[in-house]
């Protein structure tokens, strides 16, 4: 079981949630469920997302999850 957490945008389109229990054995899964769980506009604000996994960067949709990893959703910020 995956502990995802939303921050800033990614939170708002989870419906305002700031955390909760996935199954998805890699980032191509959790995103496809997370927008099956939580409709579209989550699903666009993940597309742009950047992940981290167990606090490490993670670009690659297809590489396989640890189990029981925390993944980080954090959408594109504005500002410098």
């Amino acid at each position: 079981m995956l502990t995802v957490r939303y921050f800033a945008g990614a939170r708002a389109a989870a419906g305002g949630i700031s955390s909760e229990a996935v199954e998805a054995g890699t980032l191509e899964e959790l995103t496809q469920s997370l927008a099956n769980r939580h409709g579209e506009r989550l699903a666009i604000v993940m597309k742009a997302a950047s992940f981290l996994v167990d606090g490490l960067t993670c670009h690659d949709r297809a590489a396989a999850l640890p189990a029981d990893a925390t993944i980080d959703v954090l959408p594109p910020f504005a500002g410098g």
